[in-house]
C-alpha cells in the first residue's frame, strides 16, 4: 500500500466546504418514503428569518444532527425536515426599523408595499440561514425545506382555523388582552416578560400606590381607593368592597360621583376580589384595563369602558385628558385630583411590571375584539397523551412544567394586529355585517348576496402556524406518502422556554387533527452560560458567536465541545479551554491516521495474518466502546457519548494500541504475517473509530474515511458499528493485557514522580514467579521506550536504594542507585508535601464553610470538591514516594 499525500495538519474549513458540496451533489440526505428501514424523522425547530444563528441554535441543531446521522448510519429510514419561521412580530419589527432608517413610515407606505419589502428581505435571509446551518454540518433533506408562509403551509393554517371554527372552538369576542402600545398589537401571556434576577426570580420594581377619594353621590361622605395607574380611574365603572366588611356594608348599592366624567359609579360587594385587610378595603374597578376587574365586571354586569387608543394615548372616554399619552395622563390625573382636594396620599410600592417580549413596552391590559381558541377541550387529550406515556420528556422533570400549564390553561388569543403573517380567513359583509369564515374568499354574502366583503385585517399568532409544523411540513391536510411514513416524529429537540409557546401547542394540534402525538420524545436541552455561569446577553457583552468559533476552531471541534458539555438537566458552562481540548482531540485523530500510513507500507488485507494478543485486545475494546457509545446516544446522553469516544480513541487506541503495535512494526524480526495483522488492526480500528465519531464530527471523519484503505462511498451512509461485528472478547486476553498495562503504568508513574527521563533504562525486579513470567512474555512492550523502558528480572537481594511499585497487588522494586539523587529527591518531596498539605487545608476550610456551601451554585461546590479530592490523592502519592526513599512516615 502506498502512503497517500496526507497534509501534516487537518484543515477544517477546507474539509467542511468540500464535503458539504459533495453531500449535496450526491443528494445523500434526501429521504425516500418507499425505502426500507424503520422510519425515524425529526422536524427542525424552525429558526426565525430575522437573523444570525446563536449558540442556542448551534446546540439544538448539533444535537439533532448527531441523532439523524447516527440513525441514518444505523439503517433507519431517516427524514430531517429543515425550514424557517416567518416570525410575525419579530420580522415586521426588523423591516419596519430598516424602513425608518431610510426615512420611510410603514403606515404611509401601506400594507401591500410593506409586505413586498418584507418578502424581499426574507428572500435574502433564508438562504443565509441555510448556509449557516450547513457550516455547522446539518445533514437535513434540503429538498423538503419549508417556510411557514409557503403556499402549502398557508393552506394548512387556513384549514386548521376553519375546522376549529366549524367545531365551535374558534370564536371572536371582546376580551381583555395584553396590549403592546409600541407594536400596537395584542400579545399572549407567554410573550409578556418580567425582569429577573441572576437566579431567574421575578424582580419587583419601585412604584407608588396613589390614594384618592370618590365622593358619595349624595354628598354624605367619601370612599378612598388606591391605584398604581391613576389614569385608569377614567375607566372606572365600580368600587368594590367586601360584603362582610362592617365599614362598608351600608354603602353597597349606593353610588359615588366620578370627578372628571359625567358618570355615577355603583359600590358593589365582592368577596372574591376584595381583601378587607389590604389598604382601605375598597378597590376601584376598571374592567377594560385590569384582568381581575374584568372578572368582577362579569360577575356584577358592569359596563366596560376602554380609555386607550392603539398607541397608548387616551381616547375620547378620557374627557379632558384625551390625546395624552398614558404616562402623561397619569401625572395629569394625579395633579387634577390634588387640585380638587381628593388626593389622599402616596406610598412607596413594589410591583412586577410586565413588558412586551419584542418591543420592551410596558404591557397595558386592554379591552379589545380578538379571535380566540377555546383551549380546555383541546388540552384534555394532549394532557392525557403525556400522562399515559405516548410522549416522554427528557429529562422527565420537565413534564411537571407541561402538566402545570396544561391543567390551568386559558383560552388562547390568536389574532395579532400585524401585517406580516397568516391573514385570518374571515370576511365581513359590507352591507349587513354577516361574518364569513371560509377556506376561500366568498364571492358574495350568504345572507344578503352583497358582493363586497372585507377580510379581517389581522393576522394569526405565529405559534398558531408553528403548532402544525410536525405535519404541515409533510403535506397535511392532504394524505401524503411522507405523512404515512414519517409521522409521528421520533423526537423534538428544543429549549425549556418554549414548552408553553410551542411544544404544548404542537401536541394539542397533533392529538386533535392527526389523532396522535407529533413526536414520541421531547429532549429539552440546557441553557448555555458563559464561563462565569452568567446567561449570555448582548447587554452583558458575553455572547459567543458560533459562526466565529467555527471560523477559528472548525465545526468538528465546536460540535464535539457542545456534545461533551451537553449533560441532561444541567446548564452548559461555555469554557474556551474545553474547545482547546477538542481541537487537540481532532488533531490526535488526524495524527493517528498519519501514523497508520507511516507504518502501513506493505499492508495487504488479502495476505496472511497472524494476529497477536494486542490485536485481540483492541478488537474487544472496540466492541465495548461501541456498546457504550450506542447506549449513550440511545439515551440522549450526548456528553457520555463524547466522553466514551474520547476515552477510547485517546486513552486506548492512541495511548495503548499504537504504542503496543510499534513492538511489532519496529521489530525487524517480526514475520510478514505478524506485521500485516498489526497493520490490519490499525486500519480496521481506525475505520470503526471514524464511524463511531461521525455523528459528532462529520467533516473530520468524512475526510479520514475518504483516505482509509478498504472504504467506499461516504462514511455518512456507512453502517454504524455494532458490537457483534468485532466478534466475542476473550476474558483471558483482556485480563492479561490489563496486567501488562498496570505494570507499564506503575513504572511510568514512578518516572513521572521522580522525574526520571524516558531515555534512562530501568530494571523491574519481580519476586512473584507468575507475574514475572507474564511480564517477560511481554518483554518487548516493557522495554519499549515510550512505554515502560525497563527490563523484567527476578528479585534477588534487595538493592540499597530502590523504589517500590505495586503491580496487580505484588510489590516490585526498581533500583535507583545512580539514577536518582536520593537526598535531593527527598528534599523535593518534603517541599511538595508541605505545599500539598496547605492546599488541602485551604480547600477543606472552604468546603467546611456552611455559608459558602449554602450560597454557591451546586456546580461551584462540586468543582471545589473535585479539587479537594485531587489534592488529597496527590498528597497521598507524594507521601508514598517519600516512604519509598526514607524511613519517614
Amino acid at each position: 500500500m502506498t502512503e497517500p499525500a496526507l497534509p501534516p495538519a487537518y484543515d477544517p474549513a477546507d474539509a467542511a466546504q468540500r464535503w458539504t458540496q459533495a453531500w449535496v451533489e450526491a443528494d445523500v440526505f434526501r429521504a425516500d418514503p418507499a425505502a426500507p428501514g424503520e422510519p425515524y424523522s425529526i422536524v427542525i425547530p424552525p429558526p426565525n428569518v430575522t437573523g444570525r444563528l446563536h449558540m442556542g441554535h448551534a446546540l439544538n441543531n448539533t444535537i439533532q444532527d448527531v441523532l439523524i446521522r447516527y440513525k441514518r448510519m444505523d439503517g433507519f429510514n431517516v427524514l430531517w425536515v429543515p425550514g424557517t419561521d416567518h416570525a410575525g412580530i419579530a420580522t415586521q419589527w426588523v423591516v419596519r426599523r430598516q424602513l425608518e432608517a431610510r426615512g420611510i413610515d410603514m403606515f404611509e407606505l401601506g400594507r401591500e408595499a410593506f409586505l413586498e419589502e418584507v418578502w424581499a428581505w426574507v428572500e435574502q435571509t433564508r438562504p443565509a440561514i441555510r448556509g449557516q446551518l450547513e457550516r455547522l454540518g446539518v445533514s437535513a433533506d434540503w429538498s423538503r425545506e419549508r417556510f411557514t408562509l409557503d403556499p402549502a403551509l398557508q393552506d394548512a393554517v387556513t384549514e386548521h382555523f376553519v375546522r376549529l371554527h366549524e367545531q365551535g372552538l374558534v370564536y371572536r369576542g371582546e376580551r381583555l388582552v395584553n396590549w403592546d402600545c409600541v407594536d400596537q398589537t395584542a400579545v399572549s401571556d407567554l410573550e409578556v416578560e418580567y425582569r429577573k434576577d441572576a437566579k431567574g426570580q421575578t424582580v419587583l420594581e419601585e412604584g407608588e400606590l396613589f390614594s384618592f377619594a370618590y365622593p358619595l353621590s349624595d354628598g354624605s361622605g367619601e370612599i378612598v381607593v388606591a391605584t398604581t395607574r391613576a389614569e385608569t380611574m377614567l375607566g372606572d365603572t365600580a368600587v368594590a368592597v367586601h360584603p362582610d366588611d362592617p365599614r362598608y356594608t351600608h354603602l353597597i348599592g349606593r353610588t359615588v360621583r366620578h370627578p372628571f366624567v359625567d358618570r355615577e359609579i355603583p359600590i358593589v360587594g365582592d368577596a372574591v376580589l376584595v381583601d378587607p385587610a389590604f389598604g382601605t378595603g375598597a378597590v376601584k374597578i376598571t374592567p377594560a384595563h385590569d384582568f381581575n376587574d374584568f372578572e368582577v365586571a362579569k360577575r356584577h354586569d358592569l359596563p366596560m369602558i376602554n380609555i386607550l387608543e392603539r398607541d397608548g394615548r387616551l381616547n375620547a372616554q378620557g374627557g379632558r385628558f384625551a390625546g395624552l399619552d398614558r404616562a402623561e395622563a397619569r401625572e395629569a390625573v394625579k395633579a387634577a385630583l390634588d387640585e380638587l382636594g381628593l388626593h389622599r396620599g402616596v406610598q412607596e410600592h413594589q410591583l412586577a411590571i410586565g413588558r412586551s417580549q419584542r418591543s420592551g413596552a410596558v404591557i397595558e391590559p386592554m379591552l379589545s375584539t380578538q379571535w380566540f381558541v377555546t383551549m380546555p377541550p383541546l388540552a384534555g387529550p394532549a394532557l392525557a397523551a403525556v400522562e399515559q406515556g405516548f410522549t416522554t420528556f427528557h429529562p422527565r422533570t420537565w413534564e411537571n412544567t407541561y402538566f402545570s400549564w396544561m391543567r390551568d390553561i386559558r383560552d388562547w388569543c390568536i389574532s395579532r394586529q400585524l401585517w406580516w403573517g397568516h391573514r385570518i380567513p374571515a370576511w365581513t359583509c359590507a352591507a349587513c355585517g354577516e361574518l364569513h369564515v371560509a377556506r376561500q374568499a366568498p364571492e358574495a354574502c350568504r345572507v344578503c348576496d352583497h358582493a363586497v366583503l372585507d377580510q379581517d385585517p389581522d393576522v394569526l399568532d405565529t405559534w398558531f402556524s408553528s403548532a402544525l409544523w410536525p405535519f404541515s411540513t409533510m403535506g397535511w391536510p392532504h394524505r401524503t406518502d411522507d405523512l404515512a411514513r414519517y409521522y409521528p416524529g421520533a423526537v423534538l429537540v428544543t429549549a425549556f422556554d418554549i414548552i408553553f409557546f410551542w411544544v404544548a401547542r404542537m401536541i394539542v394540534a397533533g392529538t386533535h387533527l392527526m389523532g396522535s402525538v407529533p413526536f414520541r420524545d421531547v429532549y429539552i436541552h440546557a441553557l448555555i452560560r458563559d464561563e462565569h455561569r452568567q446567561k449570555m446577553s448582548k447587554t452583558k457583552g458575553n455572547v459567543v458567536d458560533p459562526l466565529s468559533v467555527i471560523d477559528e476552531r472548525g465545526a468538528d471541534a465546536f460540535r464535539f465541545t457542545l456534545m461533551a458539555l451537553a449533560a441532561q438537566g444541567r446548564d452548559i458552562v461555555w469554557d474556551p479551554k474545553r474547545i482547546d481540548d477538542s481541537q487537540r482531540f481532532v488533531m490526535k485523530m488526524w495524527q493517528s491516521l498519519r501514523f497508520c500510513f507511516l507504518v502501513g507500507e506493505g499492508y495487504d488485507p488479502e495476505a496472511p495474518m497472524e494476529p497477536g494478543v494486542y490485536e485481540d485486545w483492541i478488537r474487544a475494546r472496540t466492541a465495548e466502546a461501541t456498546g457504550r457509545v450506542r447506549e449513550a446516544l440511545d439515551g440522549y446522553a450526548f456528553n457520555e457519548a463524547a466522553r466514551e469516544l474520547h476515552a477510547f480513541v485517546w486513552g486506548e487506541y492512541c495511548a495503548w494500541y499504537l504504542e503496543l503495535a510499534k513492538t511489532t512494526l519496529y521489530d525487524d524480526g517480526a514475520s510478514p504475517a505478524r506485521r500485516n495483522a498489526t497493520q490490519h488492526a490499525l486500519f480496521t480500528t481506525m475505520r470503526a473509530i471514524v464511524r463511531l465519531a461521525h455523528p459528532l464530527m462529520p467533516f473530520l471523519t468524512e475526510e479520514i474515511w475518504s483516505r482509509l484503505p478498504g472504504t467506499q462511498g461516504f462514511v455518512t451512509t456507512a453502517p454504524f458499528p455494532r458490537e457483534e461485528e468485532f466478534g466475542g472478547a476473550d476474558p483471558q486476553v483482556l485480563a492479561e493485557v490489563a496486567r501488562v498495562q498496570g505494570a507499564i503504568t506503575a513504572v511510568r508513574n514512578l518516572r513521572g514522580e521522580m522525574q526520571i527521563a524516558p531515555r534512562v533504562r530501568l530494571q523491574l525486579l519481580v519476586g512473584d514467579a507468575d507475574l514475572r513470567a507474564l511480564l517477560q512474555r511481554h518483554a518487548a512492550a516493557m522495554a519499549f521506550g515510550d512505554l515502560a523502558g525497563c527490563s523484567v528480572e527476578a528479585l534477588g537481594e534487595r538493592p540499597a536504594t530502590a523504589a517500590t511499585v505495586v503491580i496487580d497487588g505484588v510489590a516490585c522494586l526498581v533500583p535507583l542507585e545512580g539514577i536518582v539523587d536520593v537526598a535531593a529527591e527527598v528534599e523535593r518531596l518534603r517541599s511538595e508535601i508541605a505545599k500539598g498539605t496547605k492546599d488541602v487545608a485551604q480547600l477543606e476550610g472552604r468546603l467546611g464553610n456552611e455559608a459558602f456551601v449554602a450560597r454557591a451554585p451546586a456546580e461551584v461546590v462540586q468543582d471545589f470538591q473535585d479539587k479537594l479530592d485531587a489534592a488529597r490523592t496527590r498528597l497521598e502519592l507524594l507521601r508514598a514516594n517519600l516512604a519509598m526513599l526514607t524511613d519517614a512516615p
